[in-house]
């Protein structure tokens, strides 16, 4: 009966690993398999991923494209529907939403006007759409705008 602990594999399924590099009696002495000079028979050769033999590589042929702005500055961005969750007359400011679980950390904070607001809150952050400015003061709130740290 065959189990775990008499299982082999059949013969010839595993061979020894090819050792390269000890005397000519192995057949794998002296140059060990490399053949002689020539850019593959260099130790830390080897063809790098899009190496085209020569010709102008794909990723060299095809045109730039964009433009990525060093200088832009990135959001954590918080909907009127996320603040209508906070209670009324709340003084909600960057620490407290990162506290909630609302913004993340490290970023300044702009609030969109997504959802809509209906309870009285004082907004204090560093950014707020003009849409999410109105929705606020209509529910009686008041919006501060800081400045950015970054």
């Amino acid at each position: 009966m065959i189990n775990l602990g008499n299982l082999s594999p059949n013969k010839g399924a595993n061979r020894q690993r090819k050792r390269l590099g000890r005397g000519p009696g192995t057949g794998h002495g002296k140059t060990a398999g490399r053949g002689h000079k020539g850019f593959k028979s260099r130790s830390g050769s080897g063809i790098k991923p899009g190496f085209e033999g020569g010709q102008m590589p794909l990723q060299r042929r095809l045109p730039k494209r964009g433009f990525t702005n060093i200088n832009t500055i990135k959001f954590s961005i918080v909907s009127l529907a996320q603040l209508e969750t906070l209670d009324a007359g709340a003084e909600v400011n960057t620490e407290s939403l990162i506290e909630k679980g609302i913004a993340r950390k490290g970023l300044p904070v702009k609030i969109l006007a997504n959802g809509e607001i209906s309870k009285p809150v004082t907004v204090t952050v560093e950014k707020v759409s003009g849409g999410a400015k109105a929705k606020i003061e209509a529910a009686g709130g008041k919006v501060i705008e800081t400045e950015t740290n970054n």
